[in-house]
């Protein structure tokens, strides 16, 4: 009884003798049906205590946006661009353009700040093929993000400049067709 009062709790710093690295992993596939197994490994590393930011760049939510992220239990938020529909095309307004600028440059900033460990880009390379966010700003983001932090990029596709820097590189294929 004893040692569970002196126990240390989740809020006690641990410190390391070594530096941790954050990883890169790129999960990518043809069907897109990765992100059950993407979202899992979020919901499950902030249940730990770690925090988690899942990013999806082209999925709309009313509402939602930088500014009013979901919270899914205390250590995961997750946001969208504050649209009222899915980006399917490159072809976007003004209005639309601005919400994923908007989302872009937030998540940049709070990556930069290191205030998540893990941070999920939902559909990034789409994002870079359609020519909505550039492929250098991306690699620029990467070579600057604090060095404890890890990525989480999704997408089909993604550039091969990217899938060097990766860490890990899940491709999902089917094994048969129907």
């Amino acid at each position: 009884m004893i040692a569970q009062l002196e126990s240390p709790t989740l809020d006690t710093p641990c410190r390391l003798p070594y530096a941790v690295e954050g990883l890169l992993q790129v999960f990518t596939s043809s069907h897109r049906n990765f992100f059950t197994s993407v979202m899992a490994q979020a919901l499950r590393i902030s249940g730990q205590g770690t925090p988690v930011l899942v990013v999806q760049f082209l999925k709309g939510g009313i509402g939602q946006g930088p500014e009013a992220p979901v919270q899914l239990g205390e250590h995961l938020d997750w946001v969208r661009c504050d649209l009222p529909r899915c980006i399917d095309t490159p072809e976007l307004d003004e209005i639309e353009a601005g919400s994923l600028r908007k989302l872009w440059d937030y998540t940049q900033q709070v990556v930069s700040e290191g205030k998540y460990s893990l941070v999920v880009l939902d559909e990034l390379s789409l994002a870079i093929s359609f020519g909505l966010i550039p492929e250098s700003e991306v690699l620029e983001f990467l070579a600057k993000r604090p060095s404890h932090v890890d990525i989480i990029l999704t997408g089909p596709n993604m550039p091969e400049p990217i899938l060097e820097l990766a860490d890990q590189i899940t491709e999902i294929r089917r094994s048969h067709r129907p």
